[in-house]
């Protein structure tokens, strides 16, 4: 495979020719994620759970059983089946580095890690190293393995130099694989919540502090080129990839650029084309959605400026639908998503779906319903969904803690007074608070219980719910992809 190398707004090959990056995001096999795995609250912590109830040995077992049929080669041959030629990984520094033990690096995961990239390599499909969860929290949300609701790196130095460390260590070992198309320095960056999500911190009210992103980001680029020079090193904007205003001009050679866009019109409730009206704080609910205003928000958005002014790939490292909605609105979904990558492929801009697989909610390939693993599950679902933990999600009926979230935060406005408290913010920082973080992990312990006291064996047969062979594959979304890759 060819090294892949930047020619001003272009990724190319070592002759010169056009690479386009297609293809999907691997999310919930080294990040695991709540709505991905189908558990609830944070991954360490889930481990943390498990491991008092079942004992270490065990639940490192069942984990690791899970990652085994997660994600491997089939998972591979598949993505290249529909022609994606690209896989971006989610890594969450856990696997790679211990908090008890700093800078001294965990061999089993980058064991696993290179078993993937050899099998990329065989397929030759290219991989893109996602650093989704940084030491310290680099944003405060779930899918950085954050219950604290904190983001602590971007005002502590120690945390700041076990993440470039890391990078340097990832650059040591994969300096020479051509297979390795970038590394994605940090997932979805937010600079400037070190106390969390409040209705006056962030929503409308959310200022980045760009002296401390752009001075990470320089000084992580830096590191890595001292030990790789020629690896693409791929850099998101703030405010989970979407703002780009306050970003420094590209400093480097071989930089790529990467936004996340999601839209209303991908998640709904509502028909597409149509008004898309997801019961949420998102600005870009309640409005008339259709090809051409996928098309402005694309071209308006602060990635697509930047990369347009100067002359810079653009990679849109995450987008998706939903698809665990009502299902008569699914082809609307699937609508939806087909024309924003057309809109990409007309901008030039390179692409990952978000996610590859999981448990029913945006996947390519999703758990069979009557699995032994969902079926076990079922009760967690259920709870998942009345207490609305993960809560990014639109509400639907029988969501009613989100309801009672609702009442809770009209009685705080009340008390409080502030017209400058907005209802809708209030209720979706309150929510993220009480019901992903914390009714989050008082369920933890019921999913755990639902392993106890079985077999190894059992426990292998339970997992194998995740091999790609007994998955269902959301045949209309490969259409979709088949369109724009073949």
């Amino acid at each position: 495979m060819d090294l892949l190398q930047v020619n001003q707004d272009r990724i190319v090959r070592e002759d010169g020719s056009t690479v386009q990056l297609r293809g999907t995001c691997v999310g919930g096999w080294l990040n695991m994620e709540d709505f991905i795995n189908g558990f609830t609250g944070s991954e360490h912590g889930l481990r943390d759970t498990a491991a008092s109830i079942l004992g270490r040995a065990k639940a490192e077992f069942l984990f690791e059983r899970m990652q085994h049929y997660f994600f491997g080669e089939d998972d591979i041959a598949f993505i290249k089946s529909w022609g994606g030629n690209t896989i971006r990984l989610p890594l969450n520094y856990r696997h790679f580095e211990d908090d008890e033990n700093p800078f001294v690096y965990k061999e089993e995961g980058f064991q696993k890690l290179d078993a993937i990239v050899d099998l990329c390599e065989k397929h030759g499909v290219y991989i893109i190293f996602d650093l989704h969860a940084v030491q310290g929290w680099q944003n405060t949300h779930w899918h950085s393995d954050n219950d604290h609701r904190q983001s602590l790196f971007w005002h502590d130095k120690t945390y700041q130099d076990r993440f470039v460390a890391l990078w340097e260590e990832f650059a040591r070992r994969y300096k020479n694989r051509a297979v390795v198309a970038g590394y994605n320095l940090m997932n979805e960056p937010c600079s400037n919540t070190p106390h969390g999500d409040y209705p006056h911190t962030f929503f409308n009210n959310y200022k980045a502090d760009w002296e401390r992103l752009n001075r990470v980001n320089r000084r992580a680029v830096e590191a890595i080129r001292k030990i790789d020079p020629d690896h693409i090193i791929i850099l998101e904007g703030d405010n989970y990839s979407k703002f780009f205003d306050g970003m420094e001009a590209p400093f480097a050679d071989n930089l790529v650029y990467s936004s996340h866009n999601y839209t209303a019109a991908g998640f709904g409730p509502g028909p597409y084309p149509g008004i898309a009206d997801a019961k949420t704080a998102r600005i870009d609910s309640g409005l008339y959605w259709d090809r051409d205003k996928q098309r402005q928000v694309f071209t308006d958005h602060q990635g697509s400026v930047y990369a347009q002014k100067h002359k810079v790939p653009l990679w849109v490292g995450e987008f998706g639908s939903v698809y665990n909605g009502p299902e008569q609105e699914i082809p609307d979904r699937l609508r939806a998503m087909d024309d924003q990558i057309s809109i990409f492929e007309e901008f030039g801009a390179h692409w990952t779906t978000w996610t590859y697989k999981d448990v029913g909610v945006m996947g390519l390939a999703m758990l069979d319903p009557e699995s032994e693993y969902m079926q076990r599950i079922a009760s967690i679902v259920e709870m998942k969904h009345k207490l609305n933990t993960d809560d990014w999600m639109i509400w639907l009926p029988g969501m009613k803690a989100r309801w009672h979230v609702d009442e809770l935060a009209k009685h705080l406005e009340k008390v409080i007074g502030d017209d400058d408290l907005n209802h809708a913010y209030n209720v979706a920082a309150l929510s993220q608070s009480v019901l992903t973080v914390y009714t989050g992990a008082l369920i933890q312990p019921a999913y755990v219980k639902l392993f106890k006291g079985l077999s190894e064996e059992k426990i292998d047969d339970i997992m194998a719910s995740f091999a790609l062979k007994n998955c269902k594959i959301n045949h209309g979304l490969v259409d979709v992809l088949k369109k724009h890759t073949n």
